[in-house]
């Protein structure tokens, strides 16, 4: 303290005896004597007194001084002391963080940093001065450059990207300090760049461009892969923030190789797996599982999602996840986290599905790794989110997968074969008829998953049957989900995802609505739950659920129920519940906070149990339903029936399904032509680079060529010459043979150039040659995808030409019995005797449907 007190006396001059100058006064002397000095060394010493006082007095210092600060760093720059204690000083101001040395001083608000990093933002060529600074190899100047930086950014993140972003070679210089050989300053800058690109694509493209994802991995490298330290953990976060919702970065991270250099550090020694990891490479793994799903996740573009899953393939990636997966001794984070990645890595890919599905458990015996995760999400004593990771796995093995949705109806069909081993679908229904509604949820969301989009392995689960105590007859598996659903001690999460299950099964399968209509009391118990008085959202959101199933048995009704036609279920909804009571129920699954929440993701993500209620493709289903539903109930209401695709008859509906099959074929075939256009277009273009350095070659090979010949006929010239002007014979003699070999030396040269040259001239022709072959393919693919193209356009035509027909053709049958009935009347009316039989067995008709649907509201109202 006595010698700061005597250095301030040296740089303010003398006081009177007795006194001291108050901290403002101290700084305002301080600053004069930064702005007036014309000595060098005067400058440097008030610099290093403001940087002394900023922690203490840090408001005097950043109102009075910051202006003198940022002119000495413009006319001072070549002193990299002053330069370093300027640069200290604002870092000192700007900080985010409180000082204990100003924690007794009540001019400090919590936000003062920020206020100061405020004023020095508003001229965007100070940020610019920083930056030049980091050119600057001195270690206080660099240093001091990178924390500063830091600070504005916490400060002010979004101004400070915008300012880096425009400002010339900013992020360039930023990106050299990776390669500083101090490991201070390169692992600040580490920290630096993880703030800088959070979440702006344009800084993310520009550093991974930098050659970013080269120079981590050489960091990583350099501090020991996944056994390093928390620099580690930093080059991964920053390779995080790069991928993260950034395709362009993504298709350039799986086009530079980068996935084959990120696939071997998922290799877990045997000894670690015995021994245990350590919290950093849990750590380290965890950020490494991130990048990974951050390459395929679902929210990406799918043609970057299906090359970045090919690559993990055969990469060996997908196997090393496997090797985790079903490993010993792993932690239950990484377990978790694994389990996710890998159910991201195979969604939607048939490969990677098919390899998941050969993993087995190293279990005595082994068993497939899909049911040792069935095993784990069934048990109640597993961790939720454990639980909720192997959902997600398994609906993702399930997605657009129909062999392995086959595969898990299979389980559940009657088969003569004995059965020896534990099946998904045994784990499934054991699920399914449990006393955890927890688990019932789990196995009706997956039961749902394996009928997606497949009718036929709808009809085929209409089949199921379950064993019954003693020898009573089996029981469809439709009728047991329909009865427990009707039981009063149902949970209240069992019952939304049997509705669930209920509502996906019958979707879009006459045979299946027909089944559970057939089925006593179920459209009755529908209709109860509907016009219930509600109490709670739970309640309502049981009402939502039974008016969706009610409305699919309605929509996907073939009419070959008795009483239970689709003109009898919407008679019966407008009598029993109305129209706009039945639209608001409807309205209410959409309205609860849990759907929107679902519908977000496929994954799960919740804390409790309790939030586990709707599924994302549920809600996807809903979504694409509801208006139907509605428009259909509300024509029958105004008399009117609504023709679509839905309501066609089973032939017409038949014949539209072939015309979908047909365009979704064609759509694939277009698809996979269209990524065979982009290989080939690499692939010639990689041809068109070797063809111009081949040519390059053989250019620079032929001019070797022509000076060697040149060369070697000055040779054979001036041995001439030496010859026949020598007048010493021994002199003639001796330059004869040293001409001579250089000669032969030309001459070898000359051959090897030779040789060389016929190689890269057979190159270029083959290059030629090749690059031909490859315009011919090319050519041919683009004449495929645009007749694929035609060929999908016309077959859209047909099936609307053919909605058009059957529309116009219920107009003129409708138009046709009209001006019958009114022909008939006509000559009723003129005396003429007409043949009323006709009319009377449709009165009839009509008089035993009333009847019957009189009879059926007075049982419901009794």
């Amino acid at each position: 303290m006595n010698f700061l007190k005597s250095g301030l006396q040296t740089v303010l001059g003398s006081q009177e005896p007795g006194t001291l100058p108050s901290g403002a006064e101290t700084v305002e002397r301080l600053v004069e004597r930064v702005t007036s000095s014309t000595l060098l060394e005067d400058r440097r010493d008030a610099c290093r007194a403001l940087k002394a006082l900023s922690k203490k007095y840090r408001v005097e210092v950043g109102a009075q001084g910051m202006p003198a600060l940022l002119q000495v760093m413009e006319m001072d720059r070549a002193d990299a002391e002053i330069i370093g204690y300027c640069l200290d000083t604002l870092c000192h101001i700007t900080s985010p963080e409180q000082f204990d040395e100003e924690a007794d001083n009540p001019a400090i608000t919590v936000n003062i940093g920020e206020q100061f990093t405020e004023m020095f933002i508003k001229t965007s060529d100070n940020v610019g001065l920083v930056l030049n600074c980091l050119e600057e190899y001195d270690f206080r100047v660099r240093w001091s450059s990178i924390k500063l930086l830091t600070s504005l950014l916490a400060n002010r993140p979004k101004e400070i990207q915008e300012i880096v972003l425009v400002s010339p070679m900013g992020v360039s210089k930023l990106m050299d300090l990776l390669i500083d050989s101090r490991e201070v300053i390169r692992n600040d800058a580490l920290l630096l760049l993880i703030q800088l690109t959070k979440g702006n694509a344009n800084i993310q493209k520009i550093v991974a461009f930098e050659n970013a994802f080269d120079r981590l991995f050489d960091v990583i490298k350099e501090e020991g892969c996944t056994d390093g330290g928390i620099v580690v953990e930093d080059c991964l976060i920053l390779m995080l923030n790069l991928l993260k919702n950034n395709p362009s970065n993504q298709q350039f991270f799986k086009e530079g190789s980068y996935i084959q250099r990120l696939a071997p550090m998922f290799v877990i020694p045997p000894e670690q797996e015995e021994v245990g990891m350590t919290p950093q490479k849990v750590s380290n793994l965890l950020c490494m599982l991130q990048i990974v799903r951050s390459l395929v996740s679902p929210i990406n573009p799918q043609h970057v999602i299906s090359s970045c899953q090919k690559a993990m393939r055969s990469s060996g990636l997908l196997e090393g996840l496997c090797n985790i997966l079903m490993g010993s001794g792993i932690s239950p984070d990484i377990l978790t986290e694994t389990i996710s990645t890998v159910a991201e890595v195979i969604r939607g890919d048939i490969n990677n599905q098919e390899y998941f599905n050969s993993v087995l458990a190293p279990s005595n015996p082994p068993r497939p790794a899909l049911i040792v995760l069935l095993m784990s999400m069934v048990n109640e004593k597993q961790p939720l989110s454990l639980r909720c990771a192997v959902l997600y796995c398994f609906q993702s093995f399930l997605y657009k997968n129909e062999q392995g949705q086959n595969a898990l109806i299979q389980t559940l069909l009657p088969t003569t074969a004995q059965v020896s081993s534990l099946t998904s679908g045994q784990l499934l229904l054991g699920g399914l008829f449990s006393t955890d509604p927890l688990s019932n949820w789990f196995s009706a969301v997956t039961l749902s998953h394996a009928l997606l989009e497949n009718p036929t392995q709808k009809e085929q689960l209409l089949r199921v049957l379950l064993a019954t105590p003693g020898d009573s007859t089996p029981v469809p598996l439709l009728q047991q989900c329909t009865q427990l659903l009707q039981q009063a001690s149902s949970k209240f999460q069992s019952k939304v995802a049997l509705l669930m299950l209920l509502a996906v099964w019958l979707s879009h399968c006459q045979m299946a609505v027909k089944t559970f209509l057939s089925l006593s009391g179920s459209v009755a118990y529908l209709i109860a739950q509907i016009s219930a008085n509600e109490h709670d959202d739970n309640e309502y959101l049981i009402q939502g659920l039974c008016a969706f199933l009610m409305g699919i048995c309605v929509q996907f009704n073939d009419s070959s129920v008795s009483g239970s036609k689709r003109e009898d279920l919407c008679q019966l909804l407008i009598k029993r519940i109305g129209l706009e009571t039945f639209g608001a129920k409807l309205g209410e699954v959409s309205k609860h906070e849990n759907y929107s929440r679902s519908a977000k993701h496929p994954q799960i993500r919740t804390r409790t149990s309790s939030d586990l209620l709707l599924d994302y493709e549920f809600c996807k289903l809903f979504k694409a339903l509801e208006s139907i539903i509605t428009k259909t109930v509300n024509g029958y209401g105004n008399g009117a029936e609504n023709i679509t695709e839905l309501t066609l008859s089973q032939e017409a509906s038949g014949l539209v399904g072939q015309y979908k099959d047909i365009i979704r074929d064609q759509d694939s075939r277009l698809q996979q032509l269209q990524e065979k256009l982009k290989q080939m277009e690499f692939e010639q273009t990689q041809l068109k680079a070797q063809f111009e350095q081949a040519q390059n070659t053989n250019s620079h090979l032929s001019d070797q060529n022509i000076l060697l010949k040149a060369q070697l006929q000055a040779a054979s010239d001036l041995h001439k010459t030496q010859q026949h002007q020598s007048p010493f014979h021994l002199l003639a003699t001796q330059g004869e043979s040293t001409d001579h070999r250089q000669m032969e030396e030309l001459e070898a040269q000359l051959a090897a150039v030779t040789l060389q040259n016929q190689e890269y001239q057979s190159k270029v022709g083959y290059c030629e040659t090749e690059n031909q072959r490859l315009r011919n393919e090319l050519e041919i693919l683009k004449q495929r995808a645009i007749d694929a193209e035609l060929s999908a356009k016309e077959n859209k035509t047909d099936l609307e030409n053919l909605r058009r027909d059957q529309e116009d053709l219920m107009e003129l049958m409708t138009d046709q019995e009209n001006k019958m009935r009114m022909y008939r009347e006509q000559l009723k009316s003129l005396g003429c005797k007409v043949d009323d039989d006709s009319d009377d067995d449709d009165e009839e008709d009509v008089r035993q449907e009333n009847g019957l649907a009189e009879d059926g509201n007075v049982g419901h109202q009794q």
